[in-house]
């Protein structure tokens, strides 16, 4: 793989304005809140993780208030108990970016790094976001599997990867054998695994157990070993 330095940034700057309606959706939560992150929240965990969760978008009081992927909301509630459960972490989860949680051999991003109103970014913002989202992919050297955390991040992974939908349906549970065109030319296999999105919502419906979502995290555990 090519150097991550002649890369588009695996992060987004803090005062990203490539998507007008998201910088002036920030922008209006950081007048009313400005003690929140209020910007592009990068990924989180180490760069020599072999597993990579993509998830959708920060959520408004959760990653976008905390500044860290899927913390202070109730969807880092199941998934940091479960990376916990299957190894992934070290430390407390607490809600907070200061809690002193690390990750183990996985990190966490997102297919959109700003906060969408309403939780739906736009397909224009989606492709926007991409960049960042290919060079994460790219600059992981050790990089296994992804585990898509429902529709919208299982098909930023397929846009990015340069795959046609039609041949991965997303399926939670669903396991699929993808490859990754580098930049420098370079092919190497991936896994891309499928789960419905630990969200509020679908774990109160029942859309999504915690049973349903510890299996996904099995199997991944079963790839790496």
């Amino acid at each position: 793989m090519e150097s991550p330095s002649i890369l588009t940034p695996a992060e987004a700057p803090l005062d990203c304005d490539k998507c007008p309606r998201l910088c002036a959706f920030r922008h209006e939560h950081a007048e009313t809140e400005p003690s929140w992150f209020n910007g592009p929240v990068p990924s989180f965990g180490p760069t020599t993780a072999e597993v990579l969760i993509v998830g959708l978008a920060p959520g408004l009081k959760g990653a976008n208030k905390t500044g860290r992927p899927f913390t202070g909301d109730y969807a880092g509630d199941l998934l940091y108990a479960t990376l916990s459960e299957f190894g992934f972490s070290k430390g407390t989860y607490a809600g907070h970016a200061k809690d002193g949680l690390s990750l183990s051999n996985c990190m966490i991003t997102n297919a959109v790094r700003c906060v969408p109103p309403q939780n739906k970014p736009t397909p224009l913002e989606i492709k926007t976001c991409r960049p960042f989202f290919q060079s994460r992919v790219e600059t992981l050297p050790n990089l296994r599997v992804l585990l898509a955390l429902g529709r919208i991040a299982h098909d930023q992974t397929l846009d990015t990867l340069k795959a046609r939908k039609r041949d991965f349906p997303f399926a939670h549970g669903a396991v699929h054998d993808v490859s990754q065109t580098c930049r420098s030319g370079e092919i190497r296999r991936l896994k891309l695994i499928d789960s419905f999105h630990c969200s509020r919502y679908n774990t109160n419906t029942g859309r999504l157990t915690a049973e349903m979502f510890q299996n996904v995290f099995a199997k991944i555990k079963e790839l790496i070993a």
